[in-house]
């Protein structure tokens, strides 16, 4: 990444997301070039790929393409920069399209599912959030976190899993799939659970609990 690549912190994050994720977006992404996907229509339809599927890339890097924010906390930080690229699968298994590089070599890749789902394909497809607007907002809940928590204990494996969520509730805008977050009377639960499903190793399974949490804190943004 050169200079000429950086335009600016966002001005403006993009649309339809909560409050508190606008803000993070907009305090801490920065709007990297964005390519220009469409010109390659032609070519990937040579090679059979449904213009609704073109399309349905070149959406979603007219909305997130080029966004570059602060690494997540699990996934070994998660993709380096939102960038769509030439979808991949066929009519009877649905198709996905890469969700942008990942900051290290790893054994999974982030891909956008048939139904629009963030996710990584690991051993198999395996979604986290139902959408990228799950995941953005998943980051922007643990920068929150992180901020305003007492003391943060994290689990793995079968301590993780022993974990009992019993009058927590779930948070809704992180529309939560395989990974999610839980709210309790003052504490923030995050289950990470894509490595432990998508590479069939439970060990992998991790849970971030973010404690001494006042109304703010739990609710706030």
């Amino acid at each position: 990444m050169t200079a000429d690549d950086c335009l600016s912190p966002l001005p403006v994050g993009p649309a339809g997301l909560s409050r508190r994720a606008q803000s993070f977006v907009e305090a801490d992404g920065i709007r990297l070039r964005r390519r220009d996907i469409r010109r390659h229509r032609d070519a990937w339809i040579g090679h059979g790929i449904p213009d609704a599927e073109i399309e349905r890339a070149a959406a979603f890097q007219d909305r997130w393409g080029g966004l570059a924010l602060p690494p997540a906390p699990f996934y070994e930080g998660g993709p380096r920069v939102l960038d769509a690229d030439c979808p991949e699968g066929s009519a009877a298994e649905g198709w996905s399209f890469p969700a942008g590089d990942c900051r290290v070599s790893m054994a999974y890749g982030f891909v956008i599912g048939p139904d629009g789902a963030f996710g990584i394909d690991a051993d198999h497809w395996t979604p986290l959030h139902a959408s990228t607007a799950g995941w953005v907002e998943s980051l922007a809940l643990a920068a929150h976190a992180r901020r305003w928590a007492k003391n943060v204990t994290r689990l793995r494996g079968e301590a993780a899993a022993a974990l009992d969520l019993g009058g927590y509730e779930p948070v809704p805008e992180v529309q939560g799939v395989t990974d999610a977050w839980w709210r309790g009377k003052d504490s923030l639960v995050a289950l990470y659970r894509g490595e432990a499903v998508g590479l069939d190793a439970p060990q992998c399974l991790e849970a971030h609990i973010y404690g001494g949490l006042d109304a703010w804190g739990l609710h706030g943004g």
